[in-house]
């Protein structure tokens, strides 16, 4: 994997943005399409989950900021960008907002998310393999407590 620690900083960096505008922005104008053809119909459930609801009151409490700060969040990134489609925010706020989070996102990633990379592919596969079941043990854990909190 030597040419994941050659890459230079700016390169991942931008392939990192990249990646995030990509996929904000997709979210984005998914929940456009949904907000045109669910409500009233027999989906409509879908827009009142948990993971909704937790993304609008988001939304509610920091306005067009939720976008850019929930980049800086585990969880409610993809369902805050899609709220933004879905209450068909406008894209003179969206696209600066969704455009700023995303700096921010791949700036963590190429920085703090590559040492950790680094540093796991260092300590060898079966470090990888005992940290990836406890992330999802935690994160079985931690859906079954929203769950019942909801």
């Amino acid at each position: 994997m030597d040419w994941l620690r050659d890459a230079p900083f700016g390169w991942a960096y931008l392939f990192l943005f990249a990646i995030a505008m990509a996929r904000a922005n997709t979210t984005y104008w998914i929940g456009r399409g949904v907000a045109a053809g669910v409500r009233h119909s027999r989906f409509e459930h879908f827009l009142e989950g948990p993971i909704y609801r937790r993304a609008q009151r988001f939304m509610a409490r920091w306005g067009v900021l939720a976008v850019p700060l929930s980049f800086l969040t585990v969880g409610i990134q993809t369902a805050v960008n899609g709220s933004a489609g879905v209450s068909k925010m406008p894209l003179a706020r969206y696209l600066p907002a969704v455009t700023a989070g995303c700096l921010l996102w791949a700036l963590v990633y190429s920085t703090v998310g590559m040492a950790v990379i680094y540093a796991w592919i260092a300590l060898g596969w079966q470090w990888i393999l005992v940290a990836a079941i406890l992330v999802a043990a935690g994160t079985l854990l931690w859906i079954r407590h929203r769950r019942r909190a909801d």
